[in-house]
């Protein structure tokens, strides 16, 4: 519990940088799925289990912070970046080491891919204005 607790903690601290970029959510969702699906993973498979655990967590805590035009691409940073940051901290600090790389990662690859998502969503052309059939009864008011 005090594991969990702190990687929290650590993961919330990480997070605010992109709180004030507008990712918040992605990332904070990234952030705890990631950490508690590394620690589910490891009771379940040991560090494979871990590393597949944050993944998954990542991705589907990226999911549900992120608006609803960059969903896939906040779930695919978030689960790329808890995985990625679960096998980086195994190596470097055992099962604590990878609770917090996978919490860190994911908040930082969800807020990477909710802003990626966002930026290529809004780049479409016509600004949502619909075109307006100009005179379409045109000839309704001629009398002959």
């Amino acid at each position: 519990m005090r594991l969990t607790l702190s990687t929290v903690v650590l993961g919330l601290l990480v997070a605010q940088g992109a709180m004030a970029a507008g990712d918040g959510t992605a990332a904070v969702g990234g952030g705890i799925g990631g950490a508690l699906g590394n620690v589910v993973g490891q009771q379940m498979g040991g560090s494979t289990g871990a590393a597949i655990g944050a993944g998954v967590g990542g991705a589907a805590g990226s999911a549900v912070g992120a608006p609803k035009g960059s969903r896939t691409e906040a779930a695919i940073g978030g689960g790329l970046g808890s995985a990625g940051g679960s096998v980086i901290g195994n190596s470097l600090g055992g099962s604590t080491g990878s609770t917090i790389g996978a919490g860190l990662g994911g908040a930082a690859g969800g807020a990477i891919g909710n802003n990626l998502g966002t930026d290529s969503g809004s780049s479409h052309s016509g600004n949502g204005h619909k075109h307006k059939h100009k005179n379409k009864h045109k000839n309704k008011n001629k009398h002959h």
